[in-house]
């Protein structure tokens, strides 16, 4: 039997018609980053770089199904969650997850589109923080949902790290606070934090002034998925999604009228888009 296979990863996420965020945005990273890309979706939404005008979310029937399709015939190494909407969604998809899980979990909470948008129901947070928290390998909240999840205000290093060692203390192993928000996203520098379990990393990059940055949270989470599907460790799958997420941002494709998609071409430290290879016994940690 062949010692090696392809790394395969998978998104639970909503679709995006626009093209530059959600589903699309995640299996057009996994692509770059040499990994085959798996898919369940958990929403249809009718949006563009102007906006979301319609949201329609899947029966929880059809979420389960297609969770047990990949599980049957695919070897997902990890896999990120990302827009699932609702109450009922997160308990389903949690309730599949809990016994046979699909390796390393990346949560992206998805909770409001880049346009404004609400994409997770109020009653869901909660919902998200008992079920999902505690599965998670590797959360990776924006400031404003950092907030949401822990009841901080969050406005200065000593809030961020306070927040990050709560949503430890809620379950999620590792968390990667993304501090794009900070100062009212007029800072000459981005910065993050990624809080492991004996140690803080920060991650810089130079800010740069464009609207075409929709997507970015699902890239992010995507690009550190597919890393941990080829057996990187936490801190390097992390650091190199930010790498990712530094060039799609710096490179617009200028797409669209509003916010338009970063470009998922302009990256190209990791595979290029050609199949990474793996060892059937290497595990990412």
């Amino acid at each position: 039997m062949n010692a090696f296979s392809f790394a395969q990863a998978l998104t639970i996420a909503g679709s995006d018609s626009g093209g530059g965020a959600g589903i699309q945005a995640d299996l057009k990273t996994f692509q770059m980053c040499g990994v085959f890309g798996t898919s369940v979706l958990t929403a249809v939404t009718a949006q563009n770089t102007a906006g979301v005008s319609a949201v329609q979310m899947l029966t929880t029937d059809i979420v389960q199904a297609q969770i047990q399709a990949v599980r049957e015939d695919f070897q997902i190494r990890a896999f990120k969650i990302g827009m699932l909407g609702t109450a009922e969604i997160i308990e389903c998809v949690a309730s599949a997850l809990a016994d046979q899980p699909f390796g390393i979990m990346v949560l992206d909470p998805v909770m409001i589109a880049k346009g404004g948008a609400p994409l997770l129901q109020d009653s869901a947070v909660s919902a998200m923080k008992r079920h999902l928290l505690p599965l998670a390998d590797i959360l990776t909240p924006n400031l404003p949902e950092a907030e949401a999840l822990t009841g901080i205000a969050i406005r200065t290093r000593s809030d961020v790290e306070r927040a990050g060692r709560l949503l430890q203390e809620a379950g999620a192993k590792n968390v990667v606070i993304k501090g794009g928000h900070l100062d009212n996203s007029q800072s000459r520098q981005c910065t993050d934090w990624l809080f492991l379990q004996d140690d803080i990393i920060e991650l810089v990059a130079e800010r740069y002034p464009t609207q075409h940055t929709h997507g970015t949270g699902c890239t992010f989470s995507a690009c550190v998925a597919a890393e941990a599907a080829k057996g990187a460790d936490t801190a390097t799958a992390v650091q190199t999604a930010k790498r990712f997420i530094t060039a799609a941002i710096s490179h617009p494709l200028n797409i669209g009228s509003g916010h338009g998609p970063v470009n998922h071409w302009a990256y190209h430290g990791g595979n290029g888009g050609y199949p990474a290879q793996v060892p059937q016994d290497k595990q990412a940690v």
